[in-house]
């Protein structure tokens, strides 16, 4: 899970408890303006074998995917349990990021606010 604060410009997106060392991450900051789309990911999003290369991370398909992933030349970041039902979908631009797939809380209340 993930919780999502806005401060001077930027959205900060941390990872809780143990998502930290699965992810190895604590936080992961961006400017505003490098948001360019926020969706409810797909259900079953946290399905399947390959999310890219992990460099570093946690996978286990239908548990838990985790970490950065290189997927098609550029880097992805998951925080995922299970299908991913409560997962959103952030792309970003000019980020070392090209897209988060993250659970948090309430994906519905998580994805008005990034797209204002």
């Amino acid at each position: 899970m993930v919780d999502i604060e806005m401060q001077d410009g930027q959205v900060v997106f941390r990872p809780r408890g143990l998502s930290k060392l699965w992810t190895m991450r604590s936080r992961i900051a961006v400017p505003r303006s490098a948001i360019r789309r926020v969706r409810r990911a797909p259900p079953d999003v946290g399905l399947g074998w390959w999310k890219g290369w992990r460099l570093p991370g946690t996978h286990l398909p239908g548990v838990l995917t985790a970490g950065s992933y290189l997927h098609d030349g550029e880097w992805e970041f998951w925080d995922v349990r299970g299908k991913g039902a409560s997962a959103i979908e952030v792309e970003l631009a000019g980020t070392r990021y090209r897209r988060l797939i993250i659970d948090v809380e309430d994906p519905a209340a998580a994805v008005t606010r990034l797209s204002r």
